[in-house]
């Protein structure tokens, strides 16, 4: 028979075979030991390089010995027993299935070098040897080749490739060079399958690749039957067979790095398979022990005993490295057919492949890195009747022929309890005779295994048996074999532990590498110091911050939301305390375990540090184990004598102590788990300790700031890191914000997927996470997820270009409604941590185990709560179900049916929820978008039988894959979130969660930060567009003032703006677009573009509004315009003729004189028929008008004298304007007033401002500057006055005095004087011939000195047109200079630059410094005028103090620019009469047209200088003149801009006020909102203040309330609102209506320390102010009295920062 390869190998001979052997026990120990000690020096040698011809150089020899027949070509290690992939020998019978028989030999005759009847072999030559070796090398490096391992393919598999989320798996169209990765994800993911993977032939003929071949030597006579019986059959040479699936494990084992490779092996322990023990290095000939790969194998087992009639079941569970287990190894001694691997399944696990063998789907006979290999496995007993054995047992197994692989045959005999040896006969004549002797003599139990004998078992002496084969079923050996095995494991036996391999010379342990012992050795510093110690003892003692103190922080924190009666002191009492427990957590920060542990991170490079940690969680884990399994066994026993007692509803004290005992284990279970998490956990809080007491020097903890950074490069190298303590229940928010702070300055602000998961407790979430991304949450029996922990996982190069996001950020949480938070509180924990997760989460997966909805219904609610309340808020995560432990997930009817009832259960859910929320929502898809047919996936139960010993359920695996598929294609629409938005959403949750009413006290940080930044955008668009309109008027004004334009039409100034309008818009649709926020900003987009929109507009309006007026006064004044030019040609004359009679004197004195006396007379002729316009007296006129209302004089003349109407809206008492409407018999009786609330003086101080703010739009209507002033404007504002109180009184309690009626009207007179006074001047200056003639006088003398002198005409007229331009140009210059400096400090002052809550935190700040109580009582008062009065004080500071030189250089730009356009104009008007004629108007006409639009020009009479005509004289003239103007106007001072018309800080205020303010219907704090009208937006202010700042108090008292409303509204408290009876929860204050509704009022607990400071600071004025005291219930607090300025400015700076930046990270 020929082989099917084609290819012919030598065998050796039996000779060759005992010198290799003699070879190999003399010479390869001393070889060994020093290619060890050797390998062991080198740093880093975990990952074995595989390449080229070096790949087998070294390689542990394969004697010939291993070789079978010519005929069959492959090696006796293959061909026979490599327990897979053997052919059945020519000289062995064929195996039937589950059987052992042994047909007669058919072989053909043997040739040298291969095997007679009889077993022996020819004895081959030295060179076919060598032949043979080579040809084995090169055959694995073939393979290696093949599966792109090596050559041009070399690569190190490591972890983090295989954490990351790639290409989906395949499941077809799978190559050879596919093969590795391919297994290992399969593995990953817990797939028993990945050691079968169906190939795809490379062949172009993909439907021919598996065609049955047809024979060449076939005939067409079908009578011929010699082809029928032909042995050989011509074969496609060229045809390799596929790998074999061993080698595709250990060919991905050796070329994986260690941590791979320590996963491999634990998820091969999972999948219940073998794992290598022993394995030959292909590099180096030596034997290497991975001893590593098992540290975090950890397995449970129960163990059964009887006792006295009483079956007693032990739970055992450890780490496998420390079992104390017999072993049984099996070795097979000579070539046979029988496998062995096949038989040692049977006696482990007979429904699952443990070991590979030749039957396994996927096996071939060319096997080639297998042989040598000694794996192992355990039988672990489920402690029920029908276990194999009644205690954990070693099996292992040495693949190959045992007498060509000695040392591995040795160190197992060595180490093992029971021997069972195969051989195909028992002969002395045999090879292996000589091993069996020495097995047969020694002490060690022995079972020989006889291939060609029926003979059952014989026991031929003690604890020595023989068995036959031949005939025999497998079951009937398997059962016998497990008869003895019991029989000798029951009496005195040696134990095996796989750290002994440690200990043998001539086996290499891959954890000697250095690199590896440098991290085990800070490791067992960190144990050494806990060892031997109780597990909750070392939590007291080495990890003391998060252990009490923590617990009593978080508990303490809580009822700081849960205040009740004196709120603030109460607030200030538990804030106190929380100190002192920070106090007392840095104090005890100073373990000796923590130095150790955190100096290791730091100071050891990756890959050690790397080490360390993992084994420090296996040192760990391995001192808890047992005190673990004791408590769950007593748990787990507890427990179900508690379920007993409540199916017999048995109420009595029995059941009572059984929960307590229940209660105190559960209590010791949480004490006893211990973990690196704790440690993490205690790192958290040492940094939140001594971060919150800003203990920065602190020498004793120096390193604790470096924390979140060691926590971040564990978090980025994929370690879990907790997010939420679940022990305490509690997020550490500071700890958690830094931690992720460092992670964005390590990666940048990534985009994240963030996906949550929640279920019920062991329902089998972690595990499912980490078969899907293969992660690392811990779940082990006793170490169920805790709280919350999260992990990044990234997405691969090859994938990341379809998705919008870098990382996917998985969330996994502790099972809901857990036993060991059984009570009470359980509800509440499971409501905080489902709305937690699911608010964080961009996709939450609902892990439900089983069909039972009765199981799921709690679970459900607490989801569709959540999801409600996200929905509220305005967050939208998505989800899915998944129903995991489905029997029968193929049924599709019962699926069907399986997704109606839960559509069913979360209809019913929601409409609960929506009980509980306050919602109207009537199924669940109105509060999600959810498809129940596409978002509910059915998942396999996850084994494949009864644990300990079943396998993953393949089924599994898939759901696995098909749910990791839905999840990325639902996020590939997804654009995740960045970093810092995820930090800020993980504050805002649960800050609110701590608020209980979560909807009312959410505040979306992230949100707040990125509308902060579109207002201070809103703030630059609008001041574009201002600026700009700003420039247009200054063009427009002053040639409408001049009489040179008459009317202003909307559309030009549209058409003036059109431009910078479009840029506005242009930028403000590019930062919609482009902005890295943009996916929150695109809620305010319509509503901006809106507000810009009617901005824009309502800025054209205002310009228009403003010109027209200008008009109208123009027009009023045009009797006085008709006679200007009279008069100056008049006074133009004579001036020139005096000057004629007057040209002989030169004294100026004298000529003064003479021209005062002639003036008069000039004046008095011009105006003899006009009436001058006389001054207002506005105080004759107020008196008169209010008693003709009927106001006693007495009444006027003492609110005029004590002035007390002057700052009406500003009292901080109106009682003594009051009395009390009392009904007795039907009679009013009228007493003085006592308010029942501080609601009375706020609707006093309300009404008076809106009086003001009516009568002044009212005053402001008149024309009194083109008309001027009448009387009887006042007394309409009187009238209306009055009107309005005698309104305000009907339906209210009490009724004002007549004092008040009185000084309000003053209040509003004095408020009107100013604009009166004002509009009255400018209607006088326009107007009044006297005064313009006045305003004249001025510039005719000089004329008339200039004629004295002599000078021409062309001299005296370039004074006067200098004359003219100076005062053109100085108002050009001012009115730019007024423009340009509100515009530089809009731009670079602090105080302006940005957003209206930034302008109030400077208003504030201001207010400190002052420290005067009366300045501070206008703001609280009256906002709005203290808010302008500060911007006009930062002005008035910015020109004459701070920037003074920067205010006069825009001054002298301006100058500068103004004196180039003049010196241009003249130079072009008078260079174009040169060339044709003109007279001096055209010239004068020319150069005003030049002058526009920067400078308009006033009328220029040219009447008496017809003569001048050469035009170059005059402007050699002008331009002297012109050097004194820009010299005099560079000197201008600053105030000369303040009297402008473009004043710079009304400019602000127009810009800065056009905000809103509301008011808080608490504390009366203004909205800070950029935006006017900001709906839907609600008001908001982060600096809320105590209630009694305004003059709040305690119904029924004269305790003035010092409460914040950012702390009540966290409180148990309640308030009446408007005054009504009905009574309203502080937490829920947006359901009292108007105007709580419209405000947003998130708690803050009240960190301002600003209104604290001031309350402590002007308490005496506060109380004389308002006439009551800060006592009882309005004690200040001791804390308070401890703040100073300094804390109070620094508050707002804080607080400022955390609203307006936080969350804007850049990359």
């Amino acid at each position: 028979m020929e082989h099917v390869g084609g290819k012919d190998l030598v065998a050796n001979d039996k000779d060759l075979r005992k010198k290799s052997e003699i070879k190999a026990v003399s010479c390869e120990p001393n070889q060994t030991e020093s290619k060890s000690k050797e390998s062991t020096d080198k740093e880093d040698s975990e990952v074995k390089d595989v390449r080229g011809d070096k790949c087998m150089e070294g390689h542990e020899k394969k004697d010939e010995a291993e070789t079978v027949t010519k005929h069959d070509g492959v090696k006796d290690s293959e061909a026979n027993d490599n327990d897979e992939g053997e052919k059945t020998d020519s000289s062995q019978p064929s195996q039937e299935s589950k059987s052992f028989q042994s047909p007669p030999s058919t072989a053909p005759p043997t040739k040298s070098g291969t095997l007679d009847m009889d077993g022996n072999r020819d004895k081959p030559t030295r060179n076919t040897f060598e032949d043979n070796q080579k040809k084995h090398q090169k055959e694995t490096e073939k393979l290696l080749g093949r599966l792109h391992l090596q050559g041009q393919h070399q690569r190190t598999l490591t972890s983090e490739y295989f954490v990351q989320i790639g290409l989906p798996i395949k499941k077809t169209e799978i190559f050879e060079k596919d093969l590795v990765c391919a297994f290992l994800q399969r593995l990953m993911m817990l797939d028993y399958r990945a050691r079968y993977i169906p190939v795809q032939q490379k062949s172009s003929d993909m439907n021919n690749s598996h065609s049955v071949q047809v024979s060449d030597s076939a005939l067409p006579d079908d009578d011929d039957l010699d082809a029928l019986f032909t042995t050989n059959v011509d074969i496609d040479q060229s045809k390799e067979n596929h790998v074999h699936p061993m080698d595709v494990q250990m060919a991905a084992f050796h070329c994986s790095d260690s941590f791979l490779k320590q996963k491999m092996i634990t998820k091969l322990s999972q999948c219940q398979y073998a794992l290598p023990l022993l394995v030959p290095d292909p590099l180096t000939s030596n034997l290497e022990c991975p001893l590593w790969t098992f540290r975090r194998v950890i397995k449970t087992w129960k163990i059964s005993t009887v006792k006295e009639n009483a079956t007693t079941v032990t739970m055992k569970s450890m780490p496998i490295y420390k079992g104390q287990t017999p072993m049984v190894s099996f070795f097979r001694l000579g070539s046979m057919s029988l496998s062995k691997s096949q038989l040692m399944n049977a006696l482990i696990n007979d429904r699952h492949d443990t070991f590979f063998h030749r039957n396994c789907k996927g096996s071939t006979k060319s096997r080639h890195l297998m042989d040598g290999v000694a794996e192992i496995a355990w039988y672990y007993p489920a402690g029920k009747p029908n276990d194999f054995f009644t205690d954990c047992i070693a099996f292992c197994n040495l693949h190959g022929d045992s007498l060509a692989n000695v040392k591995q045959r040795e160190i197992l005999t060595e180490m093992s309890s029971v021997i069972v040896v195969l051989v195909p006969t028992l002969d002395k004549s045999q090879e292996s005779t000589a091993v069996i002797y020495m097995l047969y003599k020694s002490s060690k139990p022995l079972i020989i295994l006889i291939a060609d004998n029926e003979c059952s078992a014989v026991q031929m002496k003690p604890q020595k048996y023989k068995l036959g084969l031949k005939e025999r079923s497998q079951t009937d050996v398997s059962e016998e074999l497990k008869k003895i095995i019991k029989s000798l494991l029951s009496g005195p036996h040696t134990s095996f532990r796989l750290e002994t391999m440690a200990d043998v010379s001539v086996v290499k342990v891959d954890e000697n590498q250095k690199i590896c012992q440098n991290g085990k050795s800070a490791a067992m510093k960190i144990i050494e110091l806990i060892e031997g110690m109780n597990v909750a003892k070392i939590k007291d003692k080495f990890l003391p911050c998060q252990g009490q103190l923590w617990s009593n922080w978080c508990k303490i924190n809580k009822e700081l939301h849960h205040l009740k009666g004196h709120i603030e002191k109460e607030k200030a009492q538990k804030t106190h305390q929380l100190m002192k427990l920070r106090e007392k957590q840095c104090k005890a920060s100073n373990s000796k375990l923590m130095k150790l542990f955190t100096h290791s991170l730091q100071s050891l490079p990756p890959k050690e540090r790397e080490y360390f940690l993992t084994w420090t969680q296996i040192l760990i884990v391995a001192l808890s184990t047992d005190d673990l399994s004791s408590i769950l066994q007593n748990y787990d026993e507890t427990w179900s004598e508690v379920l007993v007692l409540k199916k017999k509803h048995d109420k009595s004290y029995k059941l009572k102590h059984k929960q307590t005992e229940l209660e105190l284990l559960s209590k010791k279970l949480q004490s006893a788990t211990f973990g690196l998490e704790h440690i993490f956990r205690e790192m958290g809080q040492i940094y939140e300790a001594h971060k919150t007491l800003n203990k920065l020097s602190l020498s004793r903890h120096p390193d604790w700031t470096k924390y979140p950074e060691l926590a971040a490069d564990l978090m980025i190298s994929g370690h879990p890191m907790e997010l939420m303590d679940g022990d305490a229940g509690h997020v550490p928010l500071i700890w958690i914000s830094s931690l992720l702070k460092e992670v964005i300055k390590k990666l940048g602000d990534q985009r994240v997927f963030v996906l949550s998961v929640l279920g019920v407790q062991s329902s089998g979430k972690s595990t499912m996470l980490n078969a899907m991304f293969g992660l690392q949450f811990a779940v082990s029996a006793g170490r169920c997820t805790k709280g919350a922990y999260m992990q990044l996982v990234k997405l691969s190069e090859e994938i990341k270009d379809n998705y919008k996001f870098d990382y996917i950020l998985v969330v996994d949480t502790e099972g809901l409604r857990a036993l060991e938070l059984a009570g009470n509180a359980t509800l509440h924990h499971d409501n905080e941590l489902a709305t937690f997760v699911v608010g964080l989460g961009n996709m939450t997966l609902i892990n439900i185990f089983g069909e039972n909805p009765a199981e799921m219904q709690d679970v459900l609610q607490i989801v569709v709560q959540a999801l409600m309340r996200m929905k509220k808020v305005e967050l939208s995560p998505s989800c899915v179900f998944v129903h995991q432990n489905v029997t029968d997930i193929t049924a599709a009817e019962k699926n069907m049916d399986g997704k109606r009832r839960l559509q069913e259960k979360l209809d019913k859910m929601t409409q609960l929820a929506a009980k509980e929320e306050v919602c109207d929502v009537e199924c669940f898809s109105d509060v999600i978008a959810f498809d129940v047919q596409k978002d509910v996936k059915y998942f396999a139960q996850l084994w494949e039988g009864s644990p300990p010993m079943a396998p993953p359920n393949p089924g599994y695996s898939e759901s696995v894959q098909e749910l990791k598929s839905i999840i990325l294609s639902k996020a590939k629409q997804s654009t995740g979130i960045t970093l810092s938005h995820f930090n800020n959403k993980i504050q805002d949750l649960w800050n609110a969660l701590m608020n209980e009413h979560f909807v009312f006290s959410f505040k979306n940080t992230q949100e707040i930060a990125v509308y902060r930044k579109l207002e201070v955008q809103y703030g630059h668009w609008t001041w574009a567009l201002r600026s700009e309109m700003l420039n247009i008027e200054n063009q427009l004004y002053p040639r409408i003032e001049k009489g040179q334009l008459d009317k202003v039409e909307l559309s030009y100034l549209n058409k003036e703006m059109s431009e910078t309008y479009e840029e506005v818009t242009k930028s403000m649709s590019d930062y919609f677009e482009d902005d890295k926020d943009k996916e929150l900003l695109v809620q305010w987009r319509g509503q901006f573009e809106n507000k810009i929109k009617e901005f824009h507009e309502e800025l054209v309006r205002g310009v228009k509004r403003k010109l027209d007026e200008v008009i109208q006064q123009n027009n009023a004044r045009k009797m006085l315009d008709k006679k200007k030019t009279e008069f100056e040609n008049y006074l133009l004359q004579k001036s020139k003729e005096l000057a004629h009679q007057l040209k002989c004197i030169d004294d100026e004195e004298e000529l003064k004189a003479q021209f005062n006396d002639v003036w008069s007379h000039w004046v008095k002729e011009l105006t003899s028929d006009t009436k001058p316009i006389e001054n207002i007296n506005l105080e004759k006129d107020q008196i008169a008008v209010l008693q003709e209302l009927g106001v006693e004089w007495g009444l006027i003349d003492e609110s005029k004298r004590s002035k007390r109407y002057k700052n009406l809206s500003e009292h901080g008492d109106y009682s003594d304007y009051t009395t009390i409407k009392k009904s007795i018999g039907g009679v009013i009786e009228c007493v003085r007033m006592t308010f029942d609330s501080h609601k009375d003086q706020e609707l006093i101080r309300s009404f008076i401002n809106e009086v003001e703010q009516e009568c002044l739009e009212a005053i402001k209507s008149k024309p009194v500057a083109t008309r001027g002033y009448r009387s009887t404007y006042l007394q309409e504002l009187a009238k209306n006055v009055k009107q309005k109180v005698t309104e305000f009184e009907s339906g209210k309690k009490f009724t004002f005095k007549k004092e008040f009626t009185v000084d309000l009207s003053l209040y509003v007179f004095d408020r009107a004087e100013v604009w009166l006074l004002n509009s009255h001047k400018i209607y006088r200056d326009n107007n009044d011939a006297l005064t313009y003639l006045d305003n004249k006088k001025n510039e005719y003398y000089n004329i008339f000195r200039s004629f004295c002198k002599g000078s021409s005409s062309a001299v005296v007229f370039g004074e006067i047109m200098c004359e003219k331009l100076k005062v053109s140009a100085v108002e050009a210059v001012c009115n730019k200079t007024g423009v340009d400096i509100a515009g530089q400090m809009m731009c670079s002052f602090p105080a302006f630059s940005e957003t209206r809550l930034n302008l109030e935190k400077h208003v504030l700040a201001s207010l400190a410094e002052k420290e005067d109580f009366n300045i501070f009582i206008t703001y609280i008062q009256n906002p709005r005028a203290q808010v302008e009065a500060f911007i006009k004080e930062q002005v008035k500071k910015y020109m004459f103090m701070t920037q003074k030189v920067k205010a006069q250089t825009i001054l002298k730009k301006n100058v500068e620019e103004i004196s180039r356009v003049i010196s241009q104009a003249l130079f072009e008007a008078t260079e174009k009469f040169q060339h044709i004629k003109g007279n001096i108007e055209m010239w004068v006409e020319e150069f005003s047209r030049k002058l526009k639009p920067k400078l308009i020009l006033d009328t220029v009479s040219c009447q008496n200088f017809s003569d001048i005509n050469n035009f170059d004289f005059l402007k050699e003239e002008i331009e002297k003149g012109l050097k004194r103007i820009t010299t005099e106007m560079s000197e201008l001072p600053l105030e000369k801009v303040n009297d402008c018309r473009m004043k710079p800080d009304q400019i602000l205020i127009d810009q800065l006020c056009n905000c809103c303010w509301e008011r808080c219907p608490f504390c009366a704090a203004v909205c800070t909102n950029t935006l006017k009208d900001h709906r839907p937006e609600k008001h908001s202010v982060p600096f809320h203040r105590p209630n009694g700042v305004n003059g709040f108090r305690v119904r029924g008292t004269d305790d003035l309330v010092i409460d914040f409303c950012t702390t009540l509204v966290a409180s148990d408290g309640n308030f009446q609102p408007n005054e009504s009876d009905c009574i309203v929860p502080f937490k829920q204050y947006p359901t009292a209506g108007e105007p709580y509704a419209s405000w947003s009022i998130t708690a803050d607990n009240s960190k301002l320390a600003f209104w604290k400071w001031f309350v402590c600071r002007f308490q005496k004025e506060l109380e004389e102010y308002y006439d009551k005291k800060f006592q009882g219930r309005g004690e200040i607090p001791h804390q308070w009295k401890t703040l100073s300025k300094k804390d109070a400015i620094e508050s707002l700076k804080e607080n400022v920062v955390c609203e307006e930046t936080a969350a804007i990270h850049k990359n």
